[in-house]
């Protein structure tokens, strides 16, 4: 893509720089320009309409593995393959749009909860005045009293799983009596005030034997049962169920982080320097962003990813030219039903928004 000179035309630029060069450049940012750098996902986010019920945001964490270990931040830190030199982001999203709000770049022998309440005013003070939070959900890393009292004292909603320690151990011990049967053949669930006002905790168990696919925790204590618990202050009038059904939603955010490793490059991108590798994560989450953005003003109601994008918009053989001065690019596309969709595509693109979605294009 960089030896192609109709990128450079397009992008208005002389050349594409090589990766030496980008490389000297990233080499030189700073952790104010990481900062700047971040705000492109607020400026994302505040093309976003309203939604009267308002986002759901999503927190999590998780291990970028570098094995060659040399880079800034790189630390030992616990991954899926054990004890490894890594880094740590952590990420914030809002769930309808998919779209990333917040990014922060952690050395790797750092803990979930490290840095999380502070990372979560600073992603709640740069949404936009329109964008309202309706629900934060995180997973058991995240359930702590710091990210808990930012949360209450700012007056949003919360639904966190939290670790089976053992006082929840105990009430998973509890017989037949403390248990309420679902709508859902297999899961029951039992709630427990907690001392904080407000404070909801809600212990879920699946029988594997009804419920094979069931998600928790294995206690040698109850064998055939999977095990959750929830902290929550959703009101009363959610009942148990209700909750655990609006914080399963979460898993959601791994497809984010999937993608933004695997087709973003967030996986390889990485410099000597810790603030440079920030800095280059940013501009993937800011080129993540727009392609979120670009779909939407496509109208197109199911997120596709990039490499869909690709295979759709991106990778079309095309020539650059002035013809009589003026800046042409001419799309190599054949058949008369491609040709009416690009003529579509560009519709949208050019004109003001409206509500009607581009037909999915035939492979």
């Amino acid at each position: 893509m960089a030896s192609d000179p109709a990128v450079a035309e397009v992008l208005g630029i002389e050349a594409v720089p090589s990766q030496s060069s980008l490389s000297r450049f990233f080499g030189v940012f700073s952790q104010r320009t990481a900062t700047d750098l971040g705000r492109l996902h607020s400026w994302a986010v505040s093309r976003l309409p309203s939604l009267k019920e308002g986002y759901t945001l999503d927190l999590d964490s998780w291990s970028l593995l570098h094995e060659d270990g040399h880079q800034e931040g790189v630390a030992a830190g616990y991954t899926s393959r054990g004890i490894k030199p890594c880094q740590r982001p952590l990420i914030a999203a809002l769930a309808e749009a998919k779209m990333i709000a917040g990014y922060w770049l952690r050395a790797g022998n750092t803990n979930c909860v490290n840095g999380a309440a502070e990372a979560l005013c600073q992603t709640l003070e740069s949404m936009p005045s329109h964008i309202r939070v309706g629900l934060v959900r995180a997973d058991s890393g995240f359930s702590h009293e710091s990210v808990l009292c930012v949360l209450e004292e700012r007056g949003l909603d919360y639904v966190m799983a939290t670790r089976l320690t053992r006082p929840i151990q105990s009430l998973c011990r509890h017989d037949q009596a403390h248990w309420k049967d679902t709508d859902m053949e297999g899961l029951q669930v039992q709630e427990v005030e907690l001392g904080q006002p407000g404070r909801r905790l809600i212990v879920i168990r699946q029988r594997i034997e009804r419920r094979p696919q069931a998600g928790g925790k294995l206690l040698l204590e109850v064998p055939g049962y999977r095990f959750q618990a929830l902290v929550t202050n959703l009101p009363s009038h959610f009942g148990a169920l209700t909750v655990w059904r609006r914080y399963n939603g979460r898993a959601d955010i791994e497809n984010r982080i999937k993608e933004l490793g695997e087709q973003f490059a967030v996986k390889r991108l990485a410099c000597s320097g810790f603030w440079a590798t920030e800095a280059l994560h940013h501009m993937a989450i800011a080129a993540y962003n727009l392609c979120v953005l670009l779909q939407r003003r496509l109208g197109q109601l199911e997120h596709c990813q990039l490499q869909t994008l690709r295979w759709r918009l991106f990778t079309k053989a095309a020539v650059w030219s002035r013809a009589q001065g003026k800046p042409t690019l001419k799309l190599g596309i054949q058949g008369q039903e491609q040709r009416e969709w690009w003529r579509e595509i560009l519709a949208k693109l050019t004109g003001p928004p409206n509500g009607n979605a581009v037909e999915t294009l035939a492979a």
